[in-house]
């Protein structure tokens, strides 16, 4: 992991009219770490990734990647949505979807039929790039848009809930599948979700956020085994322990937005 962090946000803030949506959100990510994000309903997970991303301009304070504040999308910085669905085009093939991002100078023509067919194969789509979007299952729907964003050799890959609207078995293979790509592409994930097992399942370290207006309530140090197992490593104790505490946490957060209290750290 190297010294200084390839992401940062320093007191990120975000309102909409008088509704505060982030509150001076501070916290790091580190080239090789996948990061979760957790937190109620509602807490402003989608929008502090779309600040990240340079989609919307925050309302105070800065998003930093690799070393220059975001003031648009960073050139080396890929996301992938919840809704596969609208993130394809469905009157594109599978190949022609994912080579929309990398008509740029710096892709070559005779590069890109091998990023294509390399990205293809890591999400184990090999043979399928002459698909529509519509042939395919939504599991492989999401492996294609997940495909996209590897294409573009990222140094970050945020990802905003992309398992949410896949069934739990396809949502158990694509968990896995991010996790092989991690290890073998030493891929750097910040990764939104609202599903605790999995935010402790994935990653080396889980944010959890507070109601709105979103703070950090406290980042969590995942010190599970490398290697994780869907069985074996959710019944660790030490993987009980970790959910607990981050389910508590969430559980404070939402009590205290109806009360209207900032929560302890």
């Amino acid at each position: 992991m190297s010294e200084s962090p390839i992401l940062e946000l320093q007191g990120l803030r975000k309102s909409y009219g008088r509704s505060e949506v982030l509150a001076d959100v501070d916290f790091a990510v580190h080239r090789g770490e996948f990061v979760c994000v957790v937190g109620p309903s509602g807490a402003g997970k989608t929008t502090l990734l779309k600040c990240i991303a340079g989609l919307i301009r925050p309302s105070g304070g800065r998003a930093v990647f690799e070393g220059e504040e975001v003031s648009e999308p960073p050139a080396r910085l890929a996301v992938i949505f919840q809704d596969y669905s609208r993130s394809l085009l469905p009157w594109l093939t599978v190949e022609k979807n994912l080579l929309l991002p990398l008509k740029k100078p710096k892709f070559p023509r005779a590069t890109r039929a091998r990023l294509i067919e390399e990205s293809l194969e890591n999400v184990g789509l090999s043979g399928k790039g002459r698909l529509y979007p519509w042939e395919m299952s939504g599991g492989m729907q999401q492996r294609a848009a997940i495909a996209r964003g590897l294409a573009y050799q990222p140094d970050v890959l945020l990802m905003d809930e992309p398992f949410a609207a896949v069934d739990a078995q396809t949502r158990i293979d694509l968990e896995d599948l991010v996790l092989e790509m991690r290890r073998r592409l030493d891929m750097t994930v910040l990764f939104v979700t609202h599903d605790i097992d999995e935010a402790v399942y994935m990653a080396d370290r889980v944010i959890v956020l507070s109601g709105a207006p979103a703070r950090v309530a406290r980042d969590i140090r995942v010190d599970l085994p490398a290697e994780r197992d869907q069985v074996r490593t959710k019944n660790l104790a030490r993987y009980g322990e970790l959910r607990a505490e981050v389910f508590e946490l969430i559980q404070a957060a939402k009590q205290a937005a109806n009360t209207g209290r900032i929560p302890a750290p």
